[in-house]
């Protein structure tokens, strides 16, 4: 529980945001007070800038420097303070002209949203290429090989096999597995992953054990498995942050790397809404290669039909409002492309 703050308070910290932002420099009281004209004191203002630093959203980078957010303190902008936002209105017209003008080429939508993404969030953006929700389960088997070791058999609709080694933490024997093994297919026959992430838990520590791998297995089948579209990395590698080359290698694999990007959506994103944003600031404590930097999520497209994934990663020093306002408006606009390129088949289905 982050700790509540006064409406006072609420301003001091949004307007040191907000400048630091800008200026990438600590913020001081005097400062704060001349670019904003504010009616207080700059004894005021110290004293509500040492309250919200010993609460823990501000801190001082040096003795004699001002101010700078911390990772808290952008998180309670974000989730109490910014509000919602929305791109302008002559922005919003521009960029769905351009979007219009790609007529319905899939290739061209992505490329053209990295853009637009990366221009208004001065960051880097990715996307995803829409994929159809093909994998569905259809049977399962738990095969005992020796000890605790076992082999799990999952077969998807189309006849595709899955196979794992797993160690359970004690021997079980190959009547009890098969006895999970025909109660978990019962429940999940048809499903996707996102029903079968939707099913209600077993009461049975080692059934719940194998749905859960059984989902990851699933949902790792309809993640990341087309192309990635980047844009917009000179952007990141140009902010003080990045000058060190530690710092750019860590953006540099968040980008870059399939198997960091693939375990980073696994975790966050695809489960989610289709256009619900999630921000991680820092890392959020689950990712070192984050701790520089921030990164805007949201799914779009038509959910168990198909999906993708947008992002946009920056210094944790980036502009939400800006940036999350273009990820809602790009995910709408690809939504409705996704939709419309797949009609038919929507039509189909409500029949």
């Amino acid at each position: 529980m982050l700790p509540l703050l006064s409406e006072r308070q609420k301003i001091v910290l949004a307007l040191i945001i907000h400048e630091h932002t800008r200026s990438t420099q600590p913020v001081g009281s005097k400062n704060l007070i001349d670019q904003y004209g504010l009616d207080m004191s700059s004894a005021t203002v110290r004293n509500e800038m040492a309250a919200l630093s010993e609460m823990g959203y501000l801190r001082q980078p040096h003795t004699s420097a001002g101010r700078v957010p911390t990772e808290d303190g952008y998180r309670y902008f974000v989730g109490q303070l910014m509000g919602n936002t929305e791109l302008p209105s002559t922005t919003r017209s521009t960029i769905t002209h351009q979007f219009y003008q790609a007529g319905q080429d899939v290739d061209q939508w992505m490329r053209l949203a990295a853009s637009v993404l990366a221009n208004q969030s001065k960051a880097a953006a990715l996307v995803t290429a829409p994929q159809v929700i093909k994998s569905r389960f259809k049977h399962l088997e738990l095969i005992e090989l020796r000890g605790r070791q076992i082999l799990m058999v999952l077969v998807l609709t189309g006849g595709d096999v899955r196979q794992q080694m797993l160690t359970l933490a004690e021997p079980v024997s190959q009547e009890r597995l098969s006895a999970v093994a025909e109660r978990v297919s019962n429940l999940c026959q048809g499903l996707d992953f996102e029903g079968m992430s939707t099913l209600p838990t077993p009461s049975e520590a080692l059934e719940q054990d194998i749905l859960r791998l059984v989902t990851g297995t699933m949902r790792h089948e309809n993640l990341l498995t087309g192309e990635v579209y980047r844009d917009g990395l000179i952007n990141v590698l140009e902010e003080p942050e990045f000058a060190e080359s530690a710092s750019a290698r860590r953006a540099l694999r968040v980008l870059e790397e399939r198997p960091f990007l693939e375990d980073l959506l696994a975790q966050t994103i695809v489960n989610s809404d289709i256009g619900a944003v999630q921000v991680l600031i820092g890392g959020e404590g689950n990712w070192d290669e984050l701790s520089d930097c921030s990164v805007v999520l949201a799914r779009y497209g038509v959910p168990n039909l198909a999906t993708g994934t947008v992002g946009v990663l920056g210094p944790v020093r980036m502009r939400y409002g800006q940036t999350i306002s273009a990820v809602r408006f790009v995910v709408g606009l690809l939504s409705e492309l996704v939709a419309e390129s797949h009609a038919e088949q929507l039509n189909s289905d409500s029949l």
